[in-house]
């Protein structure tokens, strides 16, 4: 287990609760549905890369996925499987993936990939257990947003880039929220790298989208801040069947 994927199974329990909570986090509020709007219909299986504990998982299950899970981490795939024991899931490297050629007509990674140490080969995993014709999904923080930091607390603050954008690198950010604690621990890398990565696993990319902040979803005095620019980039990929 990688560094990265090793803090996120040290505070596996905390995320559970933080996922958990109806209404929590940019999930619940509006990312999930936004997201869903590039994933196209059930075709053939669907592989929810870093599945986590399970809740984008079962989301897609209620929309007739049949789906398959994938995570690095033992504690967070426990309550995957407690949750939905008809899952089938998978504790396995996002770069090594224990699935056959060809297997899956779409592979969802949404907000996975930042938490991968070895993307480029996690892409290329993609790709491989990818029917031609299939499809990658996947959100991440956008670019823009792990390379900064806000000025102030508010909503009119600037963003600071201070050092390089092109450059990775692994950052760690605590949030409190509603009695709730999460550490989320990542990696950031410049929008060309995942570019990159998807071209250099034989992908075309189909559509790319840097969701607003609606209005619905302003809660705090800071948020208008991500009217300006984007929490998030999503990203719909396609395995030619040439």
């Amino acid at each position: 287990m990688d560094e990265v994927s090793r803090a996120w199974d040290e505070h596996a329990e905390k995320w559970i609760d933080w996922a958990r909570k109806p209404g929590h986090d940019s999930y619940w509020i509006f990312h999930r549905d936004v997201f869903l709007e590039l994933v196209p219909p059930p075709s053939g299986r669907t592989l929810d890369l870093g599945c986590g504990e399970g809740r984008f998982s079962r989301h897609l299950v209620a929309l007739g996925h049949d789906v398959v899970g994938v995570d690095a981490s033992p504690t967070l795939l426990a309550a995957a499987r407690a949750a939905s024991p008809e899952i089938e899931v998978y504790e396995a490297d996002a770069a090594a993936l224990p699935l056959p050629d060809s297997s899956f007509g779409l592979v969802v990674a949404f907000m996975s990939l930042q938490d991968v140490d070895n993307f480029e080969d996690a892409i290329r995993e993609c790709a491989r257990v990818l029917f031609p014709g299939g499809r990658l999904c996947l959100a991440i923080v956008h670019p823009i947003n792990s390379a900064g930091t806000w000025d102030r607390d508010d909503g009119g603050s600037p963003l600071v880039i201070a050092g390089s954008y092109f450059d990775s690198f692994s950052y760690v950010e605590t949030a409190e929220r509603d009695g709730l604690e999460m550490t989320f621990t990542s990696i950031h890398r410049p929008l060309e790298a995942y570019a990159e990565a998807l071209a250099g696993a034989g992908f075309v990319i189909e559509r790319l989208r840097e969701p607003r902040l609606p209005d619905h979803a302003i809660r705090r005095e800071r948020s208008p801040r991500w009217q300006r620019l984007p929490l998030f980039l999503h990203v719909r990929a396609l395995k030619p069947t040439g």
